[in-house]
């Protein structure tokens, strides 16, 4: 907010008496005072030129105060709006401060009074406003720290920073592996969203039939088995974000339902009698080339179109080898503090090993391998003898089948199999089978990790 707007208030009252008088004490307390008639000028006032403050009687032809109200906080959800009544109206009261109003005056109010309530709102307002710019700072801060330090990665936290503040959908794209999820938490954190859900749908682990359903919820009795209410994904995450994991899994005949749903920013639960409206900020990720769906007809146009207002491409880890040491850091500090381990520091010759080796499955696979390292490591300084052996197992599966036989595409999966099941594996013993808590571990839900187990051939007591 500029020092002009901190000084502009809108006052809105029919009475030409009141205008003048408000207009009067606020002036001589040295603000700049934007006076109408009516709540709609005000309403337009407010999209204009947003001030610092506004003043707004109940009781006015077409539309009142408490409707200006609604549309004022729609506008612009952190303006204080005080309401001005002559008349004693508490449920008028209780209805305006749900509406979002920073207080209810009852005339007569001495001056002082007034000009005090709409210093004390500008002043809450303002520090709201700083509240919110550190903690985004913060959560820039945080996502550099945790994303690492090389320029590659430096670019994709620049990029954080500059569509974190709008609503522009974003789609993210890298190698399985490579953290995607942690980009799109990354927005969240740093978005003024941050105190909303943050809802992860992994878009393969959804059974075809049940996508919309999922999605968009239900009604009790729309299909046999639906005996309650249940709400869908984009209700869950209502003011927050929707992350959609691995989009382009999605089944092509649930894609132009939710395209519509992400266009016109309502849903349909199944069973319902209408659609209701729902503030969601969507964020996709993939580890494909959609361009390459979208030629085979595997997924609409139109959705991609949709989906990559912004896009964020994260490199592979083999392309930004200046990030292992200090990941490895990271990681080795988490796991130490985790298991309970004195592992502080990681020789030379270990450091060299991770350094040259491919990691096919990126980030996801070196902080499994550093995990494992720390867990087994014999004594405070981690060494090439706890990192060879885990390097050499991926090695070897690499190498299972003969390379004539095998296409970059299914090493990389086989890679990334390996590594989801090692992390399984790992997190299994750690909370000693409870899947739950696994989950929890893995910053997945029940049901992703559920069905990665079965198709893995994975069962708690492994």
């Amino acid at each position: 907010m500029t020092v002009n707007a901190m000084k502009r208030i809108v006052v809105a009252d029919d009475n030409e008496t009141n205008r003048r008088l408000l207009s009067a004490i606020f002036e001589a307390e040295g603000f700049d005072v934007v006076v109408t008639g009516d709540g709609e000028a005000a309403v337009a006032e407010v999209e204009a030129r947003p001030p610092a403050a506004v003043l707004i009687d109940l009781r006015m032809p077409g539309i009142g105060g408490m409707e200006a109200l609604s549309r004022i906080k729609k506008l612009a959800p952190d303006m204080p709006v005080v309401i001005l009544t002559s008349h004693g109206d508490v449920p008028a009261a209780v209805e305006a401060t749900k509406r979002g109003a920073y207080d209810f005056l009852i005339r007569p109010i001495h001056h002082v009074q007034l000009v005090i309530t709409v210093r004390h709102a500008i002043e809450q307002r303002v520090l709201e406003m700083e509240v919110k710019g550190l903690r985004r700072r913060f959560a820039i801060g945080a996502a550099r720290a945790r994303l690492a330090s090389g320029s590659a990665m430096q670019a994709v936290v620049d990029q954080i920073e500059q569509v974190a503040p709008t609503d522009l959908t974003v789609l993210v794209h890298g190698e399985t592996g490579t953290g995607k999820e942690l980009v799109a938490r990354a927005i969240h954190q740093a978005s003024a969203r941050r105190d909303k859900p943050f809802v992860a749908i992994d878009c393969g682990a959804i059974p075809e039939n049940l996508v919309e359903s999922e999605l968009f919820g239900y009604e009790r009795g729309a299909f046999s088995g639906a005996d309650r209410r249940k709400d869908g994904h984009f209700v869950l995450a209502s003011g927050g974000t929707l992350f959609f994991d691995e989009v382009g899994n999605l089944p092509l005949a649930a894609q132009a339902t939710i395209l519509r749903a992400i266009q016109e920013r309502q849903v349909h639960p199944l069973g319902a009698p209408r659609a209701y409206d729902v503030d969601v900020r969507f964020i996709a990720a993939t580890n494909e080339l959609l361009e390459a769906s979208v030629a085979t007809g595997r997924l609409r146009e139109d959705l991609y179109y949709r989906l990559a207002e912004f896009v964020i491409a994260i490199p592979p880890l083999r392309e930004r080898r200046d990030d292992i040491v200090s990941l490895a850091a990271t990681f080795q500090e988490e796991a130490s503090a985790e298991f309970h381990r004195q592992v502080s520091s990681i020789d030379g010759e270990a450091i060299a090993l991770l350094g040259d080796h491919p990691w096919p499955g990126n980030v996801r696979e070196l902080r499994n391998v550093v995990r494992r390292a720390v867990l087994q490591a014999r004594g405070a300084v981690r060494g090439a003898g706890d990192v060879r052996p885990l390097l050499a197992g991926r090695a070897a599966t690499e190498r299972g089948a003969p390379t004539s036989t095998r296409t970059l595409k299914a090493v990389a999966e086989a890679a990334a199999a390996d590594a989801e099941r090692s992390a399984i594996e790992e997190a299994l013993r750690t909370t000693h089978g409870n899947k739950t808590a696994a989950a929890r571990l893995l910053e997945v839900d029940f049901k992703t990790l559920h069905v990665k187990m079965k198709r893995l051939g994975i069962e708690p007591g492994d």
